[in-house]
């Protein structure tokens, strides 16, 4: 995928989802929860005392109450572009009294001042965003010098049958397209970030049928965004030859639902910090690493 994909996602509907799946969002996000224990347990090989923090997409606040517990002498910045989340993630907050604050923004042009942040915390948001070098850059300038940046987004392999099972029927955009791993480092590079470290694994997620796949997909609001999307609601018959094509994959009387979760982090430069190209992107998994201080 290139980036000129996903500048095709339509923001205005990204915010109206997300603002409607609010309430039930934490019923469905399974998958997110998940990937976000998954990225925090990485900083435990980063020696880092951050005084603020930034979890960029925080939607209900599940990873910013794990933030709080693991920097507790931080303040944490919950931002989200749909009012409804911050509203729930506020509601769940653990302390009357806290250094936890809420900022509903836009990832791409953030209200915050240049390099007052030390670490900036980002899980499964990043793949909705239409230009990734532009949020990377905006990142890199409220970092301090030597900040950290830890995130997880999602590659182009996510939800490989469901597009599929849709090429049967027609030529329409009916899944999102995801940035490949590589791209990302680019991204990260041309932003001026140093030493970015890329991995990634492949989850799969299993499902009774079609219609439980799109309950949970519609649950978290992950649901179609680009522009050249079909509008209104999908007719029976096109409904029908997708779920037809996607019994296909059908093993063990489940449906697999495939996807490929990039984990990332990079630092903010100092002023020793000698200029990156892309042969400085490692991309070997994350656990081989010793600890790396800024």
């Amino acid at each position: 995928m290139t980036p000129e994909h996903s500048a095709d996602l339509d923001r205005r509907e990204i915010r109206r989802a997300f603002d409607r799946a609010a309430e039930a969002y934490d019923t469905f996000a399974v998958l997110q929860r998940e990937v976000g224990d998954r990225a925090l347990s990485r900083l435990s090989y980063i020696q880092i005392e951050p005084k603020l923090v930034l979890d960029l997409g925080a939607g209900t606040g599940y990873c910013a109450r794990r933030l709080e517990d693991l920097y507790k002498h931080a303040r944490i910045v919950l931002l989200d572009i749909a009012p409804s989340m911050l509203r729930i993630a506020r509601s769940q907050a653990r302390r009357w009294f806290s250094r936890t604050h809420y900022v509903c923004g836009d990832i791409t042009h953030l209200g915050i001042q240049t390099g007052s942040v030390d670490f900036i915390f980002s899980n499964l948001v990043l793949q909705w965003c239409p230009d990734l070098a532009a949020v990377f850059r905006e990142c890199a300038r409220v970092l301090r010098p030597g900040g950290l940046m830890l995130f997880t987004t999602l590659g182009p392999d996510t939800l490989r049958e469901l597009r599929h099972a849709w090429s049967f029927v027609d030529e329409l955009p009916h899944v999102n397209l995801f940035l490949d791993m590589h791209d990302v480092g680019d991204a990260l590079i041309g932003a001026g970030f140093s030493a970015p470290v890329l991995d990634r694994e492949h989850l799969t997620m299993t499902y009774k049928d079609l219609f439980d796949l799109m309950r949970d997909l519609k649950g978290i609001g992950a649901h179609n965004s680009l522009e050249g999307r079909r509008r209104g609601l999908t007719g029976t018959a096109a409904f029908n030859g997708v779920r037809g094509a996607y019994e296909r994959y059908r093993t063990e009387d489940r449906l697999p639902a495939t996807y490929e979760i990039v984990y990332g982090h990079a630092w903010a430069p100092t002023a020793n910090t000698r200029p990156q190209d892309g042969s400085t992107v490692a991309t070997f998994p994350f656990k081989n690493l010793g600890r790396r201080l800024p």
